[in-house]
């Protein structure tokens, strides 16, 4: 197989919530360039993002200030097919993984995003329904169009990674998965030790929980609250949001968090946890506030 060459920054700017900010083009530049200027240049995006709307909007500031593309790699996700209410032909969520629309789906993203190519490409949910000869025709034809550069998926189990990557003579580059204090099953279904063992780098979606890890009030959320809230104080975080990042950074795939923040402070402060260690039983404590119960 081919080299792997795409470099991520250590954090990637997620923008699903791009639409919901309403920020003004103005105010859309400038959230770009804060996350540029602080050294995240890895933009996470998906066709469905906002209605399909998201990938418009950063397009938008694109428009505006085409050299800032140069500075940043671009990473779009497809494969959902949302119903369309009122439009008998789209009637229930689904997703497609076909190469028409794999195809269809990059053109579009390349449109919206104002771009003559993508960095990185996800299929963004396994797709029980997956042809691997068919994603892998779309995938190479993308490729030699140089439309895209590199490839990836999101949410896939070891075996359907495996499955995708043996009809590919070039690596896929990453699996994008949720981790975090509240959702750790990708730490023991063997997702994060094929990454190791392909020597890949996951991305980390819903770190924070969806803010469950905040405001949540299950007893598990509570919980975990409290084992944070301890080992800030021990360790000088300034937020327990830091001591999550510390934590699934902590891990050996050296996966590359998603921050989902439009908030200049809350960009820096999950930047400052690089700064924050943890060791082992801090990381095992947080594991079992987690699951409820002690290593076996």
């Amino acid at each position: 197989m081919s080299k792997i060459t795409l470099a991520l920054s250590e954090f990637v700017a997620g923008f699903w919530r791009l639409a919901d900010w309403q920020l003004s083009l103005t105010a859309r530049r400038q959230l770009i360039e804060t996350y540029l200027n602080l050294g995240v240049s890895s933009m996470d995006h998906a066709d469905i993002y906002g209605g399909h709307t998201c990938e418009s909007l950063f397009g938008d500031v694109l428009k505006q200030a085409p050299h800032l593309r140069d500075g940043m790699t671009l990473i779009s996700k497809c494969g959902i097919r949302p119903a369309i209410i009122g439009d008998t032909s789209r009637y229930v969520n689904h997703y497609d993984t076909g190469r028409d629309h794999i195809m269809h789906s990059a053109e579009h993203s390349l449109t919206n995003l104002a771009t003559d190519y993508l960095d990185l490409l996800l299929i963004h949910r396994p797709d029980p329904l997956m042809d691997a000869d068919e994603v892998a025709e779309a995938f190479v034809a993308l490729r030699q169009s140089g439309k895209v550069r590199h490839f990836g998926v999101s949410n896939f189990s070891p075996a359907q990674f495996s499955l995708l990557q043996s009809r590919l003579d070039f690596p896929l580059v990453t699996n994008q998965v949720e981790l975090s204090p509240m959702s750790m099953s990708v730490l023991h279904d063997g997702t994060l030790d094929l990454c190791q063992q392909l020597k890949i780098r996951p991305m980390l979606w819903s770190c924070l929980g969806g803010g469950n890890l905040m405001t949540g009030v299950g007893e598990k959320a509570i919980r975990l609250r409290g084992v944070l809230e301890h080992i800030k104080q021990q360790t000088g975080a300034a937020d327990i949001s830091q001591v999550v990042y510390a934590w699934v950074r902590m891990h050996p795939s050296r996966p590359h968090p998603i921050i989902g923040s439009g908030k200049p402070e809350r960009i820096a402060m999950a930047l400052a946890s690089d700064k924050i260690k943890l060791d082992r039983q801090q990381w095992f404590s947080i594991w079992q506030a987690s699951t409820g119960h002690s290593v076996p």
